[in-house]
């Protein structure tokens, strides 16, 4: 979407401004290296001809080939890819993983789609740009509306063209070269991130009241995690409804009801309440989880929470954020909370190199490590320049693209 494109250069700019960099660097750094645009046909179980678009922005490879994930949505478009493939750049630097940035996806019902016609679509538009991705190239993952299965299908047919090659996509079932943790990667990143902006305050997670709009994968993860640390889910959303319990939801309890009746809505135990105003509710932490701009002006002035965490990509639009600051609301910023996600899939990329796999508890010590230390890099970024947490990350990024792209050189 164009807002959200207009977001992320409005954020890009201010962390632009830190570090005054000339104009020219900011076009560079900020300009996509590869914009693809691709016809997808094929035949639809009753005979038909369908005809949908693709795309995949490779954004910035100056610090390892392009990483980001695929989706599939009707309003899927270059500017929405774009926008999130500049942000995939920004938090891969701001974690230190060696990846560039990169997005796709096709404008594209799946709802509407059988399985076998969504599998010929995924074979078919990895035909499109298989000369262009691949494991050292540009490493697809899933998003919204794919998941293990699509990136098995994806990994299956781009090996029928280039040989036995599980690098080229992340997020693949474990039994399929993929990664034990990387299902909870996102959310547990989430907790990590958290975890530490609390200890920075001197503050703990037990007794720390969340609301979660958005009760998938990493919504619901992030919540069995953090209650397990003590804390106490106190509100969570998805497409269906909203509830409420400001003495906790028993999340056990809801997960069983989400499985029984395929929504959280008149879960036993909580309150109706409108999805909207799940965000206002009385909370420690708001953790926007499922769209992007749901963090207006008109949203900031009433949050009742001290911290937002960034599960999703763009919560906050460009007034939401200022709101935010002014009120002095600690905006915990995608860029960061939610990069467990592609963490993990460096991990799952590394041992698919190695062709050899780790125990989860590998992968769960390691992306604690990597998340901590990320915090810290950001912490003092922010006490150096006596800058806000989400301009903080974006200098730290920033400064680690440029170094990366100088030190390659221009001719």
């Amino acid at each position: 979407m164009k807002d959200a494109d207009a977001t992320t250069r409005h954020f890009l700019r201010q962390a632009f401004d830190v570090l005054k960099l000339s104009e020219e660097y900011e076009r560079l750094l900020m300009t996509p290296s590869r914009e693809l645009r691709v016809e997808i046909a094929i035949r639809m179980d009753d005979g038909r001809i369908g005809n949908f678009i693709g795309y995949r922005v490779q954004h910035d490879d100056s610090r390892g080939p392009f990483k980001g994930g695929l989706r599939y949505h009707p309003e899927v478009n270059v500017d929405e890819v774009h926008s999130l493939a500049s942000l995939m750049t920004w938090k891969t630097a701001v974690v230190g993983v060696p990846f560039g940035g990169g997005k796709g996806g096709i404008s594209v019902d799946p709802r509407e789609l059988s399985e076998r016609e969504l599998e010929r679509l995924t074979r078919h538009f990895v035909q499109q740009i298989h000369d262009f991705i691949g494991p050292d190239r540009d490493i697809p993952a899933p998003d919204v509306n794919t998941n293990a299965q699509v990136m098995g299908w994806f990994f299956d047919e781009y090996s029928k063209l280039h040989g036995f090659s599980p690098g080229v996509v992340t997020g693949k079932p474990v039994k399929l070269h993929g990664s034990e943790g990387r299902a909870s990667a996102t959310g547990r990143g989430c907790l990590f991130a958290i975890r530490e902006v609390l200890k920075a305050k001197g503050e703990g997670l037990a007794g720390k009241r969340f609301a979660i709009q958005g009760f998938g994968n990493v919504g619901r993860w992030a919540a069995k995690l953090l209650v397990e640390q003590g804390a106490k889910i106190v509100a969570v959303s998805d497409i269906g409804g909203a509830i409420h319990n400001p003495d906790g939801l028993d999340i056990a309890a809801v997960e069983a009801h989400l499985a029984k009746t395929g929504s959280v809505a008149k879960c036993a135990g909580a309150s109706e309440i409108g999805g909207d105003e799940l965000l206002l509710v009385d909370c420690d932490v708001l953790m926007p989880a499922a769209l992007g701009g749901v963090i207006t002006k008109e949203v900031a002035s009433q949050i009742k929470a001290k911290y937002v965490l960034e599960g999703a990509n763009g919560p906050c639009t460009i007034e939401g954020d200022a709101t935010l600051n002014e009120r002095g609301i600690v905006a915990i910023p995608d860029i960061y909370a939610n990069a467990g996600g592609v963490t993990v899939s460096y991990f799952e990329w590394v041992q698919n190199r190695q062709n050899f796999q780790w125990e989860e508890a590998r992968v769960n010590e390691d992306l604690d490590r990597i998340m901590t230390k990320a915090h810290a890099r950001i912490a003092e970024t922010m006490a150096r320049h006596d800058i806000p947490m989400r301009q903080a990350a974006f200098v730290l990024a920033i400064e680690e693209v440029k170094s990366a792209t100088d030190m390659r050189g221009l001719e």
